[in-house]
C-alpha cells in the first residue's frame, strides 16, 4: 500500500514546514517537497497535517456495557476524532482482571482492526480493592494497570502494586478518589490520593502516572514531584481545561473553577503535563438522566483544545501536538507521534481556519453525552490515515 499527501502543512512537536508525505508499507517512507510517485495521492490544499493523536484513557465499555459503547462503535468515534491509539480501562463487565478478558478484548480488536487498541488491566481483582493476585498472570501486551473508576482505599495495596508494577516494568494508573469523603468534598478527595499516591511512588521507585488531573493542589503536589525526580506522569482532559460548557455538567471529578483550570493550562505551559487524554465515557441517554458520570470526549477532543488552548494564545499548534501525540507514543511505547521516516503512517488532516458548532447527535460513538452541546469550536479534522489507509473522511476528498 501507498499513499502520497501533498500541499500540507506538516505540523509536529518538532514545529510547521509546508511539504509531503509518502507512505509505503504502512511506515513514513519520505518526507519532503515535489515528491514523484506513483499510487494514489491526497492534495491537502494547504490545511496542516498533524500525527494522529493517541489517547492515554478511555473507556469503550466492551465487554459488558456495550448498550453504551463496543469496541466498533468506540474505534469509529476515535477515527472520526483524528485518533488511531487508544488505552481502554478496565472497568468493563467483567473486569478486566483475567487472560479471558484480556483475550476477548485484542480478538475482537483485531478482527475489527479500525485503531490500534491496548488494554489496562485493573490493579485489584474485579476492581474490589483487596486482592492483587491477578497480577502474577499478565504477560508482555499489558503496559498499564488501573482499578480507574474508583480509588483504591488501602494504601498496603497500592504499595504492593506498585512493587509488582515495578518488577514487571509496568506503570500503574492511579485514579486518584477517596470515596469515603468524595460525595462531601470532591477536591480534598482528589487531592489526598494524589498525594498519598506520589508518597508511594517515591518509596518504591515504581512508575505512577496520575489520570485526570483536575484541582490547583493535586497538580502543585504532582509539580513537585517531578522537581524531586520522582517517576510520576500526568493527563488533564480537554474538558477540565476549558471554561467552555455547561459547568454542571456531571463527571468524575467534577469541572472545577477558573482558578483550577489556570492552574492546568499553567502548567501546561510549564512542561509539566505530560499529555491530554480524553477519558472520554460514552452512556446511554438512560443512564445520563439517572446520574451516570462521563462525557464522550474523542470526537470534540482535539478542536475544544484547539480553540482553548491554541486559539486563547496559551500554546502553539506544536506543543498541542506534542501532547496529543509525541507524548504518548513515548508513554505507551508506539512508533508514533512525529514526522519522521521510519514511522507508522498514522496522520490526521485537520482546518484549523473552520469552526463548527458541536452536536452530540453527530457522533460516530453510541454515546452522545457532551458538555459542550452547541459550542462552537475551530479545529475541524478533516480526514484520519492509519499505516496509509483511510479510517475516517468527512468528505473531504470527495
Amino acid at each position: 500500500m501507498e499513499l502520497l499527501i501533498k500541499n500540507v502543512v506538516l505540523t509536529d512537536w518538532q514545529g510547521e514546514r509546508y511539504g509531503e508525505l509518502y507512505i509505503k508499507d504502512g511506515y513514513m517512507a519520505e518526507i519532503g517537497e515535489n515528491l514523484n510517485k506513483k499510487c494514489q495521492s491526497i492534495d491537502g490544499q494547504g490545511r496542516r497535517l498533524l500525527p494522529a493523536f493517541i489517547d492515554m484513557h478511555c473507556h469503550f465499555r466492551d465487554p459488558g456495557f456495550t448498550y453504551k459503547e463496543d469496541i466498533l462503535s468506540g474505534s469509529k468515534a476515535a477515527a472520526k476524532g483524528g485518533y488511531t491509539a487508544v488505552n481502554l480501562m478496565a472497568n468493563t463487565k467483567p473486569v478486566c482482571s483475567s487472560k479471558e478478558v484480556l483475550d476477548y478484548v485484542y480478538k475482537k480488536a483485531l478482527e475489527i482492526d479500525v485503531i490500534k487498541l491496548h488494554q489496562t488491566v485493573s490493579i485489584t481483582k474485579n476492581l474490589e480493592g483487596k486482592d492483587i493476585s491477578h497480577l502474577n498472570e499478565l504477560d508482555s501486551r499489558v503496559r498499564f494497570i488501573s482499578d480507574d473508576g474508583k480509588g483504591i482505599y488501602k494504601s498496603e495495596i497500592v504499595r504492593k502494586a506498585m512493587m509488582m508494577a515495578k518488577e514487571l516494568g509496568i506503570t500503574i494508573i492511579s485514579h486518584a478518589e477517596n470515596e469515603d469523603i468524595s460525595t462531601r468534598d470532591s477536591r480534598q478527595s482528589e487531592n489526598t490520593m494524589t498525594l498519598r499516591d506520589i508518597s508511594l511512588a517515591k518509596l518504591t521507585g515504581g512508575r505512577l502516572h496520575m489520570a485526570h488531573v483536575s484541582t490547583k493542589e493535586a497538580i502543585a503536589y504532582i509539580i513537585e514531584a517531578k522537581k524531586q525526580g520522582i517517576a510520576v506522569s500526568c493527563e488533564v482532559t480537554p474538558h477540565h481545561i476549558s471554561s467552555l460548557g455547561d459547568k454542571n455538567y456531571r463527571v468524575n471529578p467534577p469541572l472545577r473553577e477558573e482558578e483550577d483550570i489556570a492552574a492546568l493550562i499553567n502548567a501546561i505551559k510549564g512542561g509539566y503535563v505530560d499529555v491530554i487524554a480524553t477519558d472520554h465515557a460514552p452512556h446511554s441517554l438512560e443512564d445520563k438522566k439517572n446520574g451516570a458520570p462521563g462525557i464522550s470526549g474523542l470526537e470534540t477532543a482535539f478542536s475544544l483544545c484547539y480553540t482553548s488552548l491554541v486559539k486563547n494564545g496559551h500554546i502553539t499548534l506544536s506543543y498541542l501536538s506534542e501532547l496529543m501525540s509525541k507524548r504518548p507514543a513515548g508513554l505507551m511505547g508506539y512508533n508514533l507521534g512525529e514526522f519522521k521516516v521510519g514511522i507508522e503512517g498514522d496522520v490526521v488532516l485537520v482546518d484549523t481556519d473552520s469552526e463548527e458548532q458541536v452536536c452530540g447527535e453527530s457522533f460516530h460513538s453510541k454515546g452522545k453525552n457532551t458538555h459542550i452541546e452547541g459550542e462552537r469550536l475551530w479545529g475541524k479534522v478533516l480526514m484520519t490515515i492509519r499505516g496509509g489507509k483511510v479510517i475516517y473522511d468527512y468528505g473531504f476528498t470527495k
